[in-house]
């Protein structure tokens, strides 16, 4: 049996932590490993507990969750966030895609749908919620300038695998879907973020959206 997804909870509400907690630990998979009510301790806990997945708020006293997802990934480049929050403006959602967020999800999604960001990004996934995705598309167009940058030549495969990354889906799951090898998904992965110049999926998503290369929807 798989190890289980080892997971940070981070919000300064004790009955919405509460709440959470309790929802996760109904899946046989996940398991809450610490929880944290502020920017500062989300900080110390995921540099001692080192979770696959953390799962914070933005708006927190002191610290809030935008500057803890920086000090958070200074510590560990690799580390996975997933934004769950109430705010949806595009000043705090592409603060905390910045910061390095590979997921944002608001407080009213379906408990479905966090359990699948959940599982999608500690595997190298991304998950943008679809208000939050058009949100980010409306605002990439409106600040796009005149000129733009030149289009990364994708071969045609490339582009059907990046437009399933921008639905969230994982390796195995894009090699289902184009019935395809898992390694030779890797692979093509591999060569979109080599060709855009991106560090990673989110990166690429937010590029190829900016660019006209994929439909975010």
């Amino acid at each position: 049996m798989a190890d289980p997804i080892r997971i940070l909870v981070v919000d300064d509400h004790p009955v919405v932590r509460d709440g959470l907690v309790a929802m996760l630990t109904t899946q046989p998979d996940f398991m809450v490993v610490s929880e944290a009510s502020n920017g500062q301790e989300a900080v110390q806990k995921a540099q001692r507990y080192q979770p696959d997945i953390v799962l914070l708020d933005l708006e927190m006293p002191g610290v809030d969750g935008v500057e803890a997802l920086r000090q958070m990934r200074s510590q560990n480049p690799g580390l996975r966030a997933l934004v769950f929050t109430a705010f949806d403006t595009d000043e705090r959602i592409l603060g905390a895609l910045r910061a390095g967020a590979q997921g944002y999800l608001l407080k009213g999604a379906p408990r479905t749908e966090l359990f699948k960001a959940i599982r999608v990004v500690p595997e190298g996934g991304s998950l943008l919620q679809p208000v939050v995705a058009s949100r980010l598309l409306r605002h990439v167009s409106a600040g796009a300038d005149d000129q733009q940058p030149p289009k990364p030549a994708l071969t045609r495969r490339e582009l059907e695998v990046l437009q399933l990354i921008g639905q969230g889906l994982r390796n195995q799951e894009i090699a289902e879907r184009l019935i395809i090898s898992e390694r030779t998904a890797k692979f093509h992965v591999s060569s979109i973020l080599a060709k855009m110049g991106a560090s990673n999926r989110t990166e690429a998503v937010k590029m190829a959206a900016q660019l006209g290369l994929i439909q975010l929807s």
